[in-house]
């Protein structure tokens, strides 16, 4: 029941950048709003305090639940799924449901979340040098691929959030399933993967606010 209870409220904590979404109607721009930063810095907060070196500590706890009782799980539909959200994104503007944000500045935008995304979580990787949880290699905090998983994402979210107010349910339970598969697959623990959804999210973030929109400028519509 306890581990029951604690794989439930990490699920939970995996979806908090559905509710951090804000809506610009007005604009293309996506706005910086402190209330944005309340679900990557829950989500990191969460998996250091989860990352605990004793046995009794809540990834070590997850880990020994998983090799007693999902000791043969193995997949890896999880390296596929962590790119999914750019493939529907992509495809649905190639279809004529347009994206929020035109081909250019959308893919550097998309340029420069996936350098900050990869590239912090690649630093952390050889600065913390943590053991997998299989014992396969040193660079398990954080977990890469819910790293892009939650940048992918957020990528789609932002994109089409305004026409569709279930895409950031639909992109980011994808994200979550691919975290979740990684702590099953015995390859991440929980706290792996609850830092790399907050850096994913953020980088992706983090890209938005920041870009100047320096192409198309003239065929570029304000509202949605």
């Amino acid at each position: 029941m306890k581990t029951l209870v604690i794989c439930l409220s990490f699920s939970f904590l995996l979806q908090l950048p559905v509710f951090s979404q804000t809506t610009d109607t007005t604009r293309h721009e996506t706005r910086f709003s402190t209330q944005q930063l309340y679900a990557p810095a829950l989500l990191v907060m969460a998996g250091l305090i989860a990352n605990g070196h004793s046995q009794e500590s809540i990834k070590n706890e997850l880990a020994e639940d998983r090799n007693r009782h999902m000791a043969g799980f193995k997949t890896k539909l999880d390296n596929y799924l962590q790119f999914s959200p750019f493939a529907i994104a992509y495809g649905l503007d190639a279809i004529g449901i347009k994206s929020k944000t035109d081909f250019m500045n959308r893919s550097v935008i998309l340029l420069k979340g996936e350098l900050l995304a990869i590239g912090t979580a690649t630093l952390l990787k050889r600065v913390t040098h943590e053991l997998r949880p299989d014992g396969s290699a040193y660079n398990s905090f954080p977990s890469g691929h819910t790293t892009q998983a939650f940048a992918a994402a957020t990528f789609l979210s932002e994109e089409y959030k305004d026409r569709y107010k279930w895409m950031p349910y639909a992109s980011y339970t994808v994200a979550s399933s691919v975290g979740l598969m990684r702590v099953a697959n015995n390859r991440h623990y929980i706290s792996d993967v609850l830092v790399g959804a907050g850096i994913g999210f953020l980088s992706m973030k983090v890209a938005y606010w920041t870009h100047q929109y320096k192409w198309g400028k003239k065929n570029r519509q304000i509202a949605f």
